[in-house]
């Protein structure tokens, strides 16, 4: 058992809440019995599980490197208010740029970690599984990870750069308060790629340029809704 706080798996797994050193190391990790079971079940390039005694035995890990710790040592490395005492060290997976095949999603700025979470939860529920990020936050933060609660499993989440948009040639649809009411927006189309903005300044004018469609939600008494509850809507909505 691992007593110690200064122990170098610990201080390992206290580094990867900083995305300079999920970066250096190529690491992420997931919390929670519900996350560490589903990456074990999905067969994640798993590096190793640190948990305590109760958590751990919870799970079949015979095939991992597993590594005890006391509950004190636990406290050090979790994100979690209230710990259920299992992460699992996660190798990040090289994800290059594929063009989408169905309905799809593009990120445009997002910058708070719980919509993004929220958003890949939201977007796997109702079937965009290929999820294009362009100057978002990142992915593999530990706050992301958690809003998903094992979405990010279930998806092809790959980082853009503006050079790679043309390369997505299903039609674009733009969320913007000048756009067409969704309610009213009558094309029939099975594939196409939703685009969703920054929390501050929404879809940036460049892709509302390459956009075929701009859609608005209409709102009363407010300007804007949450970035994550205005994609969800739109999403079940097109």
């Amino acid at each position: 058992m691992i007593i110690s706080k200064s122990n170098p798996k610990i201080k390992e797994v206290r580094s990867l809440k900083q995305k300079k050193f999920r970066d250096e190391l190529g690491l992420y990790f997931v919390e929670g019995h519900k996350m560490v079971k589903e990456a074990v079940s999905f067969n994640l390039p798993i590096k190793y599980v640190v948990g305590v005694k109760e958590e751990l035995d919870r799970i079949d890990l015979s095939s991992k490197e597993v590594y005890e710790v006391s509950k004190e040592v636990f406290l050090t490395i979790t994100d979690e208010k209230n710990p259920e005492g299992i992460i699992a060290v996660i190798e990040k997976e090289n994800k290059p740029f594929i063009a989408p095949t169905s309905k799809c999603l593009l990120l445009d700025g997002i910058s708070d970690p719980g919509n993004l979470g929220t958003i890949i939860r939201t977007a796997t529920a109702s079937g965009f599984n290929q999820i294009y990020l362009l100057d978002t936050v990142d992915e593999y933060s530990p706050k992301v990870i958690r809003a998903s609660m094992s979405g990010i499993y279930f998806c092809t989440v790959t980082r853009i750069t503006k050079e790679d948009i043309d390369l997505i040639t299903l039609p674009k649809i733009s969320a913007d308060m000048n756009g067409e009411s969704v309610f009213e927006f009558n094309k029939k189309l099975d594939k196409f790629c939703l685009i969703i903005g920054s929390e501050a300044h929404g879809v940036s004018t460049y892709l509302k340029e390459k956009s075929d469609y701009i859609v608005s939600i209409p709102m009363q008494s407010v300007e804007s809704l949450n970035a994550g509850v205005a994609a969800g809507i739109l999403m079940y909505l097109l």
